[in-house]
C-alpha cells in the first residue's frame, strides 16, 4: 500500500534526493517548498510521476493534508542563505515544527525532523554524541540557526511528550553531493567552483579544523531508516561521517581530482565557526542498523562531475531569489 508522504523543504539540495527515492520506493510524495534556496530544477524530473505533486507554501504558515508520514526539512542550511534574513529563518525552524507537529497531531502522522549538528556548537567534547548538550552562542550570526534548530528539537519532545505525537529526530552533520548551490557558500561547493575554474582556493584560518563529510545517498538512507524505527525510538540519532579531515585536505584533495591549477589562500577564521565537528554514530549503528557507505573520493568525484555544469558561474538566479525573498518577508524584519 502506498504512503502518502509530504517533504517539505523538498525541491531543496536533500529534499530532491529524498523524494525521488521516497517514489522509487513507491509511495506518493508531496513536495513542499517555497524556493528560496530550494528550486524546480531540482525536481523538474520527478514532475511527470503520477504519484509526485510540487506544491508552493511557507512551512510558517499552517498546511492541511492527508498524509502518513511528515519529514521536516524546510530551513535554510548555508550560512549565505540563513544569515540574509536570520529573523525568518529561527521562524522557519520554530513556527514550522510547530505548524508540521500540530498537521502531524490532527491526522496521526509519524514525522521526522532534519535537526543539524549546529546544535552542538563549537563543541568541547569530541567526537559529538546524542548525549552531549553542546556548546552554542545564543548571540552569534549562527544564533538564528543553532538556537531555532534547538528550540524545534524541544517543540518534537514535547508534542510527542504531552500530545503522543509520532515524533523522530535526526542530527545531519556535514552533507555533500549533486544538486547542491553552487553559491551556498559551504566549504565542498566552494572549493569544487573555485577548482574546476582554477581560482584560488579560500581557506579559513589555517586549515586545521576538523569536518566530517558524508555523500547525500548515506543521509537519505539513514532518514529512511529512522523513520521505519519502532514508535518508542525517537532520537535524536546523528546521521554524518565519522571520518574526520581538515579543511586543509579537503581543498588538497579537491584540487587533485580536478587537476586544477588553484593556489590555497588563507583568510581569517569566521565568527563561531566549530574548530572540530565529527559524529558519534554509535546510536545510528545501533538502532538503524546504519553507517555510510561512500567514502569521500567517490563522493567528490561524482559531485564535482555534477558542478561543471556551472562553470561559468551565474549569480543572476541566486540574486533573484534574494530580491524575491526579501520583497516578500521584509515586512518580517518589523515583527
Amino acid at each position: 500500500m502506498r504512503k502518502r508522504i509530504l517533504v517539505t523543504g523538498g525541491a531543496g539540495f536533500v529534499g530532491s534526493h529524498l523524494c525521488e527515492r521516497l517514489l522509487i520506493e513507491g509511495n506518493e510524495v508531496y513536495c513542499l517548498d517555497n524556493f528560496f534556496t530550494g528550486s524546480k530544477d531540482n525536481v523538474v524530473h520527478l514532475m511527470a510521476n503520477p504519484y509526485f505533486e510540487l506544491i508552493r507554501h511557507d512551512v510558517i504558515n499552517p498546511y492541511h493534508i492527508e498524509v502518513d508520514e511528515i519529514y521536516n526539512l524546510a530551513c535554510p542550511a548555508s550560512p549565505i542563505h540563513y544569515q540574509y534574513n536570520p529573523i525568518k529563518t529561527i521562524k522557519t525552524s520554530v513556527m514550522g515544527a510547530i505548524n508540521m507537529l500540530g498537521l502531524a497531531k490532527r491526522v496521526n502522522a509519524k514525522i521526522l525532523q532534519a535537526s543539524t549538528s549546529e546544535v552542538y556548537g563549537n563543541p568541547l567534547v569530541h567526537p559529538q554524541p546524542e548525549s552531549y548538550w553542546g556548546n552554542v552562542n545564543p548571540m552569534g550570526e549562527r544564533s538564528c540557526y543553532d538556537e531555532g534548530k534547538r528550540a524545534a528539537e524541544t517543540l518534537f519532545r514535547d508534542y510527542h511528550a504531552q500530545n503522543n505525537v509520532k515524533t523522530k529526530i535526526i542530527r545531519i552533520f556535514n552533507t555533500y553531493g549533486p544538486k547542491m548551490h553552487p553559491n551556498d557558500g559551504r566549504v565542498v561547493s566552494n572549493f569544487i567552483m573555485q577548482a574546476i575554474q582554477n581560482q584560488d582556493i579560500t581557506v579559513y584560518g589555517k586549515g586545521k579544523q576538523t569536518r566530517s563529510f558524508q555523500f547525500v545517498d548515506d543521509l537519505v538512507e539513514g532518514m529512511i531508516r529512522m523513520m521505519s524505527t519502532a514508535e518508542s525510538f525517537r532520537g535524536p540519532v546523528n546521521i554524518g561521517n565519522p571520518v574526520e579531515f581538515t579543511i586543509l585536505e579537503l581543498a588538497e584533495k579537491i584540487i587533485e581530482l580536478t587537476n586544477s591549477k588553484s593556489k590555497i589562500v588563507f583568510e581569517e577564521l569566521p565568527s563561531d565557526d566549530p574548530l572540530m565537528r565529527k559524529p558519534d554514530i554509535t546510536l545510528a549503528k545501533k538502532e538503524l542498523d546504519w553507517e555510510p557507505k561512500i567514502q569521500l573520493e567517490e563522493g567528490l568525484k561524482k559531485t564535482i562531475e555534477y558542478f561543471k555544469q556551472f562553470t561559468e558561474p551565474k549569480n543572476n538566479d541566486y540574486e533573484e531569489k534574494s530580491i524575491s525573498y526579501r520583497r516578500s518577508t521584509d515586512h518580517e524584519n518589523a515583527a
